[in-house]
């Protein structure tokens, strides 16, 4: 691929009229012989996926953020059915600030919140679990047998008669530490949701709105019937909660997308001082994400909060692309070339690398398909189809607009200037220097080994690098965040947490009740219960053991496992009524819950392989018995760290295989492939240093991120290695080929690294932390990235494309195609 480099200029055309309107490829006389066409179909385009954008919905989905094909998944949605409360529960703490949960006031704020709760639609109402539902039920052994009923009595009037019997009621269930606090300061709601799929989908969004209206504010700030205040405050957890809070802070987001149009706007025209080009390159970069969002919607995908931060990314990726067909076509009119001319003269030269160009963004989007996590699938499909307008809007229609209005004169005399004073040696103080990387062995020598060093000293940090939250509470949210405060709350005053890591014990029909399969359970219990990060665990077996010892007095002998079948028999009879949650109907599938004390990724790898460990070392038959990870948030979690640690370097390596295939049909040179490509490997080392230092995990929301990096960070080897190659098989001496590299894309290379950052590190300011994380990473990629390029190319091109190895190449001095 050949571009022109500075001094490989096209003809001056000041007379449209001696311009052959057939030259050119044929693309560029389709788009450039009926551009008023090509004008009208876009305004027709932008008009019809205007609308659509605006139809486009924001929502996210609990199994979208799963990898639904992984073994431990299938099996939690496999007996999804039978696990009420194991997979998106929502957990709604009431605290009474004034007193203790015994207060009548507080008992009936409670009710009322519960009802509330009860009644909102996405619900499971059968599973609802509080003081006040009827399925929390006390159990106790008198001399007359089992007796029980609802923690909360019948016709309870706040009483102090009443009150006593609940206090009484909630001793004998063992409630503290899970639904009553450790302090008896406040009392859980746990409300599992439901998750009808494509059909009937959960609004994350609607249901987040209605807890903060409907219960939060309602009963925090409003009064009770009395005319006095509830006297509570409510904190809620659960993942619906947060997805609630991550659409709720894109609002705000949104007023980063202005910030990012503003400091464009003003980096391009600081560099073009031109008002009406400055302002087709940002409209071309709007109506880019404006498509983007219409096919999105035309597609019947919605924006998340992952996907949501890709119009962000495409509209920066626009502004750069097209900074460079502006820079051409100013450069061109300068000599006093026609507009037209000049805008097809930019369209020849540079449509081809920046084709190029964008199919490494592609590549560095549609790697992410190869995660089998479907919120990063629909990521990527959404980013490919952004970068696959780019091509439309950025590379064809904003030369056939900049044909029609041109630049202004004043722009383009000092384009002129600027270029006749770097050709001469003057002003350029601080572009000249890069010459010196191309042809000092010193300087050269220098940079590579800088770079060696930052990269060793960067991997040597990235090996500490962490996959999984690093963080209690929800590591997308910043700490102060109000989820994080209730998080905090919660584990502090609950011995049992929300963390919950749950396996599957699947037997055929009433098999849950053989002794061999709860003694099976049990011993995996017991080896659970030696982590410290265990707080407790619970299954079948334990309720069973204790109705057995309570079936006989109570006597603490019989507190264990009988051989009895009967005995195990009635043990399942009564834990029906108070613990119908520890297995099916059938009594086929059973879940063994351990309750964590925080879900950190080191904690959920002890867990899993303990449980792993356990069931090598004791194999069943599978037709008797099946222990099968992992259900709860945590088990989940855990598998989703383990999908998310193959895919980074998965993704890594095909990531880098697929521009460096690229990198070599543009170039035909292995060595020009390395010079590309070594900068890109130092800033990605650098990257996970970074997240180390930032204390930043590999998860779904980070895990896009390097190949974001890398896909776009290599536009700048393509436009910068592409003039210099060409210059140099023209026979031009490397550091002469370099040096006009610099003065026709270099210069603009800086612009567009400053102009990508720019866009992105607004994001840093966001409320949503992981959107804060990325903007510092991407930003992080795109400056390094530049100055890589901008040092590392020439240096190491010193090495390995040295004037020597294009006369071995070309001994005769000819031009050589590039």
């Amino acid at each position: 691929m050949a571009i022109s480099s500075g001094l490989d200029r096209m003809p001056v055309v000041r007379d449209l009229a001696r311009f052959p309107r057939d030259s050119g490829s044929w693309l560029e006389r389709a788009v450039f012989n009926h551009r008023l066409l090509v004008a009208l179909a876009c305004l027709a385009a932008t008009l019809v996926l205007g609308f659509l954008a605006t139809r486009v919905s924001l929502n996210a989905s609990f199994d979208k953020m799963i990898p639904v094909g992984h073994p431990y998944i299938q099996n939690y949605l496999q007996n999804r059915s039978d696990l009420r409360g194991m997979g998106n529960t929502l957990r709604v703490v009431v605290e009474n600030d004034k007193g203790d949960i015994f207060d009548a006031r507080y008992l009936d704020a409670l009710k009322h919140i519960n009802d509330d709760l009860f009644l909102t639609e996405g619900v499971d109402r059968a599973w609802v679990k509080s003081l006040w539902t009827p399925g929390t039920r006390w159990t106790e052994v008198t001399e007359e047998g089992f007796q029980g009923g609802p923690v909360m009595p019948d016709n309870f009037d706040g009483k102090a008669a009443s009150v006593d019997k609940l206090k009484l009621n909630v001793a004998r269930a063992g409630l503290v530490g899970n639904l009553v606090s450790n302090d008896f300061k406040s009392s859980a709601i746990v409300a599992p949701l439901l998750d009808g799929g494509k059909d009937k989908r959960l609004d994350y969004w609607r249901l987040s709105r209605e807890i903060e209206t409907r219960i939060r504010d309602k009963y925090e700030r409003g009064l009770a019937a009395d005319g006095q205040p509830w006297g509570v405050k409510v904190h809620v957890i659960g993942f619906a909660k947060i997805i609630g809070d991550l659409l709720d802070g894109l609002v705000q987001v949104m007023m980063y997308f202005g910030a990012a149009t503003v400091i464009a706007a003003l980096l391009l025209y600081g560099y073009t001082r031109c008002v009406r080009s400055t302002a087709m390159v940002l409209a071309c970069s709007l109506v880019a994400v404006l498509w983007q969002v219409g096919l999105v919607q035309l597609a019947g995908l919605e924006l998340d909060p992952y996907s949501m931060l890709v119009p962000f990314l495409v509209f920066a990726i626009g502004v750069s692309h097209g900074a460079q067909k502006m820079n051409g076509i100013m450069q061109d009119i300068g000599r006093g070339t026609h507009r037209l001319v000049a805008a097809r003269y930019t369209f020849r030269r540079l449509f081809l690398a920046g084709v190029t160009a964008l199919m490494a963004d592609a590549v560095g989007f549609a790697v992410l398909m190869l995660i089998p996590i479907p919120v990063i699938r629909e990521l990527a499909m959404t980013a490919s189809i952004g970068v696959a307008v780019l091509i439309f809007t950025n590379l064809m229609l904003l030369p056939v607009l900049l044909s029609y209005v041109g630049v202004s004169p004043a722009a383009t005399e000092r384009s002129l200037r600027v270029e006749q004073d770097q050709a001469a040696g003057r002003g350029a103080s601080a572009w000249g220097v890069l010459d010196k990387f191309a042809q000092r062995r010193s300087w050269a020598l220098a940079a590579v080994l800088g770079s060696l060093a930052l990269a060793a000293f960067g991997f040597a940090v990235s090996l500490k690098l962490q996959v999984g939250d690093l963080d209690p509470g929800a590591p997308e949210l910043r700490p102060d965040s109000r989820y994080n405060r209730d998080d905090a709350f919660v584990a502090k005053n609950y011995s049992l947490s929300s963390d919950l890591f749950a396996v599957i014990v699947k037997t055929p029909k009433e098999g849950c009740l053989k002794y061999e399969t709860l003694a099976h359970v049990d011993r995996l219990a017991w080896e659970l219960q030696q982590l410290p990060e265990v707080r407790a665990t619970l299954g079948l077996q334990d309720v069973v053991r204790q109705i057995t010892a309570g079936s006989f007095e109570g006597n603490p002998k019989w507190l264990t496992i009988s051989r009895n079948q009967d005995v195990l028999n009635y043990g399942a009879q009564q834990a029906t009524v108070n613990n119908p949650e520890l297995f099916n109907t059938e009594c086929s599938v059973m879940p063994l819950v351990a309750y964590l004390s925080d879900h950190k990724a080191e904690t959920l790898q002890k867990v899993l392989a303990v449980v792993e460990d356990f069931v090598k070392a004791h194999p069943t038959d599978p037709a008797i018995v099946q222990v099968l990870p992992a259900a709860g948030s945590a088990g989940i979690e855990a598998a989703t760290n383990i999908v998310v640690r193959e895919a980074n370097r998965t993704m890594l390596f095909y990531v880098y295989a697929a521009v460096i295939a690229l990198c070599f049909l543009t170039f035909r040179s292995w060595r020009a492939v390395l010079v590309a490509v070594i900068p890109l490997v130092v800033t990605s080392i650098l990257c996970e240093a970074l997240m180390v230092w930032l204390g930043i995990g590999v998860k779904v929301a980070t895990l896009p991120v390097i190949a974001l990096g890398v896909g776009i960070g290599v536009d700048y080897a393509l436009y910068l290695l592409s003039v210099q190659l060409a210059g140099q098989r023209r026979g031009l001496p490397l550091g002469k080929a370099y040096g006009d590299a610099v003065m026709f894309t270099g210069r603009v290379v800086a612009l567009v690294g400053i102009t990508l950052a720019a866009g992105v590190i607004t994001w840093a300011f966001s409320p949503i932390k992981f959107q804060a994380d990325m903007g510092i990473l991407l930003t992080f990629m795109f400056l390094w990235n530049m100055v890589g390029a901008l040092v590392l190319i020439p240096a190491l091109s010193h090495f390995l494309l040295n004037d020597s190895h294009f006369r071995k190449a070309n001994p005769a001095g000819l031009a050589v195609p590039a």
